[in-house]
């Protein structure tokens, strides 16, 4: 299931907002509401008249109307990680979303910490790590995929909060970005091995620790595993992927090999 996140609900600079007072304290906008369905009722009266002309004329008509349609949600997940072998780069915008998700489910299971170092990106694999540099001001982080999105037309990654004051580019919202894939996500075989919950990445060892002690008071195993300038939390190992599958519907995050 895809976390969506629409163009409307990604953070916005102070000032770009698209009005700041409901429709009954703006005068002018009642006026265009007003015009706006005179002129609809205008051409409907227009296009009737046409048709009844072409009908007692003896000429056929066919009247074409746009569907009306939804947002996209995006491409779904790639199913196929070794398109983002080590290596693979791509450059875009990047933004950042904060307040709205925090606390809530990510796309990979685990509940999102605007304040951690994480990112979503539309199609590469949960787990996979990456590489961020701001083409902007030379500012660069690694961070795991944990999310999808960002669905805004002309933009490649959404980080979070924590990821963005690092990055420098809160204030802005937006940036231009280059990320390179350090390590890929490994597919986990149905057949069984063994097998981690990966619960959520922190950079302060104490967060991780934190979450550990959460997870262990939950009954379950639990360890940190360092890496590279990250601290990731882990629930298990499990002999198999059923037990793991688990633990992750109770936890949240995302299954890989031990």
């Amino acid at each position: 299931m895809l976390h969506s996140r629409w163009p409307d609900a990604v953070h916005q600079p102070p000032g770009r907002h698209d009005f700041d007072g409901p429709r009954e304290s703006r005068p002018h906008l009642r006026h265009l509401g007003t015009l706006g369905a005179g002129v609809a009722l205008s051409r409907r009266g227009a296009a009737l008249g046409v048709a009844l002309a072409a009908a007692l004329s003896g000429q056929a008509c066919v009247w074409s109307v746009p569907l009306a349609t939804t947002p996209s949600a995006g491409p779904p997940p790639s199913a196929d990680p070794s398109l983002y072998a080590v290596g693979w780069t791509q450059t875009g915008i990047a933004s950042w979303y904060g307040e709205p998700f925090h606390g809530r489910t990510t796309a990979a299971g685990n509940t999102y910490d605007m304040d951690a170092i994480s990112a979503a990106h539309r199609t590469i694999p949960f787990g996979t790590r990456l590489r961020v540099d701001n083409l902007d001001n030379g500012r660069s982080i690694d961070l795991d995929v944990t999310d999808r999105g960002p669905f805004v037309p002309g933009r490649i990654l959404d980080v979070s909060r924590g990821a963005a004051r690092e990055l420098e580019m809160i204030g802005p919202g937006t940036a231009r970005v280059r990320i390179t894939v350090l390590g890929t996500a490994t597919p986990v075989s149905a057949r069984g091995g063994c097998v981690v919950v990966q619960i959520a990445s922190f950079r302060e060892r104490r967060n991780a620790e934190m979450k550990r002690q959460e997870v262990a008071r939950a009954g379950l195993e639990a360890s940190i595993e360092a890496y590279e300038n990250m601290y990731r939390v882990l629930a298990g190992p499990f002999a198999d992927e059923p037990a793991a599958s688990r633990a992750r519907d109770t936890l949240g995050g995302f299954i890989r090999r031990c």
